[in-house]
């Protein structure tokens, strides 16, 4: 690559990232223009968004630190120096500045150390990465368990703690969606799935007829319901809310019909929706939450 390819490349760089910055304030004004997604509304991929939705649990949490600190270092770093080789190699070894190529083609010392480098690099990434997987794939002592089973095309959930609390979950048709109620096309469903805060949630996931995967990102979460195998993963939200996910495993022709929506409400909360649901009624309406009763209520977005 000569000189001269280097800059038509760097103008090109540039271009990009200009276009990037003028389109971002058009992000802005699209989020702002949704009332679904403001307020208590958490997991959420936003337009425009960059990078992996905000965590809600010690695992997203990790993942996210993992990706947007330790990784994005590492990367920034080997883009420099090889960004500095490149220029080097340009300036250093073009024809003008070189017209006596040199035959050497092998140098023991070179040839070692960057082999060696790359290796130390990924060792360095290997271990915040185990620790990592070691949390995802360790489940404390659950203070609850959650049973989903995936169907064409709908989410079965049921609590076995709690005697004759199950049921099904199905998004909102398109011509029902309310964004006064916080509801969002292809998200929203009708009976989304409650769970309190602060509490660790063991969650045993299967399928009924092909291959699905509960994936809520907000939480880390991501495992496959696969007919006939009991998988199994957990969380742990400590925050108030609505998150969103979806099944993340083409399963047909109507997989986009898959959301899972969930509302993270405090404890208290927590075991009066389950009195209720006990009873047939699995609504949040009416429900109470000290400091945050948008979340059980569903009053509309101020």
């Amino acid at each position: 690559m000569t000189l001269g390819d280097c800059w038509v490349k760097g103008k090109q760089a540039l271009a990009v990232v200009s276009t990037l910055a003028a389109l971002a304030p058009l992000g802005a004004l699209a989020q702002e223009a949704n009332p679904a997604t403001d307020g208590i509304v958490k997991g959420y991929a936003k337009p425009w968004q960059l990078g992996m939705q905000d965590g809600a649990t010690p695992v997203a949490m990790g993942i996210n630190s993992l990706h947007n600190n330790e990784l994005l270092a590492i990367c920034v770093v080997i883009s420099v120096i090889v960004l500095a080789l490149l220029v080097y190699v340009c300036l250093r070894f073009n024809e003008k500045a070189n017209p006596v190529p040199s035959k050497v083609s092998h140098n023991t010392l070179i040839e070692v150390i960057w082999t060696t480098i790359p290796i130390l690099i990924l060792i360095g990434i290997a271990i915040p990465s185990l620790r990592l997987h070691h949390l995802m794939y360790t489940i404390e002592k659950p203070d609850m368990t959650l049973k989903v089973t995936g169907y064409q095309w709908y989410w079965g959930y049921e609590f076995p703690d709690f005697e004759g609390v199950a049921y099904e979950s199905r998004p909102i048709p398109d011509k029902e969606i309310d964004t006064t109620k916080r509801q969002i096309r292809l998200l929203s469903v009708d009976h989304p799935l409650v769970v309190p805060t602060g509490k660790t949630v063991r969650v045993q996931v299967t399928g009924n007829d092909v291959i699905h995967s509960w994936a809520m990102p907000s939480f880390g979460v991501k495992t496959d319901a696969i007919p006939g195998r009991l998988n199994e993963t957990w969380f742990r939200v400590d925050q108030p809310g609505i998150y969103y996910g979806q099944c993340s495993e083409l399963c047909g022709v109507y997989h986009y019909y898959m959301p899972i929506e969930i509302r993270a409400v405090e404890p208290e909360v927590f075991e009066q929706w389950i009195e209720r649901a006990k009873g047939g009624n699995y609504a949040l309406d009416g429900l109470s939450i000290p400091g945050e009763p948008k979340v059980a209520t569903l009053q509309p977005a101020q």
